[in-house]
């Protein structure tokens, strides 16, 4: 009965979202406290168990640190060069930028690196006096993709990795090849449907030229400060294990550090933080929550293992295309958590050694990174991307990210089924 209860909320709640009924913050939040009120989770449960801190943790901390860079001008000068390289063309410069995000999104992590581009593509788009949607979709898309590639680049890889004990140099070696394949295909794929929104006015590339970048940056003492802050903290990031911090202890520390050391004002600053975004997760995670605990996502997750022998190219195939469609429902990270624990009793159950149930583990971060394109829940980038932009007066609908999304997902499921059975079976 609880299971059937957890599951009817979530649903109601993703089609109160989807149809954009009431705000997504409120939806999720009131779905959560009904969850919580209902007795299907405890309070002290939903908060302990359930809310990833550390995701909350890193948005946060990010989200500070960019809006103190913000101050500088530095977004601006990246701006106009982009712009200024892209010689004032729409599709050209997407691509550019979209190229950009996927490199610094398996470097940094996929929600760090939108956080960074979101300022730039607005201030680009109001120069090219063009929509800044395709542009945003494009960006968060490529990040998602280039963000499986390393260990650091996405969530779910963060999980994977250490429950598998798999290294940087692992994830490398057998999942960049793949996000190569796949990139030209999603961006060619997101050109094509954005082909005919990608105007700009008649004079905007004199205008472009003829702006000066350099003097758009306001306080270089303040950019030198918050440039050396953001470098230690990606050091930090890259360094996580080593020191035995989580990302969100880095990302708040730095934040803190910088508060501190460029003597912001902290009310103002914490005013930029985008709270609606990390409070819509507060809720999203204690939604799914109620479908771990009733059993219903474990169900699934066993579901999609129990089919053939631990070591058939169907069981890869069948993880990679289940991870993708369940991970753009209900959240890439809590599905990869639930996920982790089945794959290796399967390892187990059918005695697998580490090569051969490594494929499996590949399959899962392929299917969980790229299926996070499939809607708007699907990836954290994808929340923090629509929370900035509904911010800026620009709403990323449930509905409409879910169209582009889903020829992505589509095509890039296609390219990591073929990549993982051609390499491994």
């Amino acid at each position: 009965m609880q299971e059937l209860f957890a599951v009817a909320l979530f649903a109601v709640v993703l089609g109160l979202i989807a149809f954009e009924l009431i705000n997504r913050t409120v939806a999720a939040l009131l779905g959560a406290a009904i969850l919580i009120s209902s007795g299907v989770l405890g309070q002290e449960e939903a908060a302990t168990e359930f809310i990833d801190w550390n995701t909350i943790g890193l948005l946060a901390g990010m989200m500070v640190i960019v809006a103190i860079l913000e101050k500088t001008g530095v977004f601006e000068y990246l701006a106009i060069k982009s712009a200024q390289w892209g010689k004032a063309r729409p599709g050209r410069i997407l691509i550019l930028l979209a190229l950009v995000t996927a490199f610094l999104s398996a470097f940094l992590d996929n929600v760090t690196t939108v956080i960074l581009m979101v300022p730039v593509t607005f201030l680009i788009a109001d120069a090219l006096d063009s929509s800044p949607i395709p542009f945003l979709l494009t960006q968060v898309m490529a990040s998602n993709v280039g963000g499986a590639s390393t260990l650091i680049g996405d969530p779910p890889n963060i999980l994977i990795g250490s429950a598998a004990d798999l290294s940087f140099v692992d994830f490398v070696i057998a999942l960049a090849p793949v996000v190569l394949l796949t990139l030209p295909v999603v961006l060619g794929i997101l050109y094509l449907m954005f082909r005919k929104d990608l105007k700009s006015s008649p004079n905007a590339e004199e205008t472009i030229n003829a702006l000066d970048a350099r003097a758009s940056i306001r306080d270089g003492v303040l950019l030198r400060k918050s440039l050396i802050v953001l470098g230690l903290v990606i050091v930090a990031f890259f360094l996580h294990g080593a020191l035995h911090l989580e990302a969100a202890t880095i990302a708040v520390f730095g934040a803190a550090a910088l508060m501190l050391y460029a003597k912001a004002d902290v009310e103002e600053i914490l005013r930029e933080v985008e709270w609606p975004t990390l409070l819509f997760f507060v809720g999203l995670f204690v939604l799914v929550g109620g479908l771990e605990v009733t059993g219903f996502v474990g169900g699934i997750a066993e579901a999609l293992t129990n089919v053939g022998g631990g070591t058939s190219v169907t069981t890869a195939v069948v993880v990679i295309w289940g991870s993708g469609i369940a991970s753009g429902i209900v959240d890439n990270i809590p599905f990869t958590a639930t996920m982790i624990p089945v794959i290796q009793d399967l390892a187990e159950a059918e005695g697998l050694s580490e090569a051969e149930v490594r494929p499996l583990w590949w399959s899962l971060a392929l299917g969980a990174d790229f299926g996070g394109n499939l809607t708007l829940i699907g990836a954290s980038a994808n929340v923090v991307v629509a929370g900035m932009s509904e911010r800026a007066g620009q709403r990323i609908s449930f509905i409409k990210f879910m169209l582009y999304g889903i020829p992505v997902t589509l095509a890039s499921l296609v390219v990591a089924t073929i990549y993982i059975v051609l390499r491994y079976y």
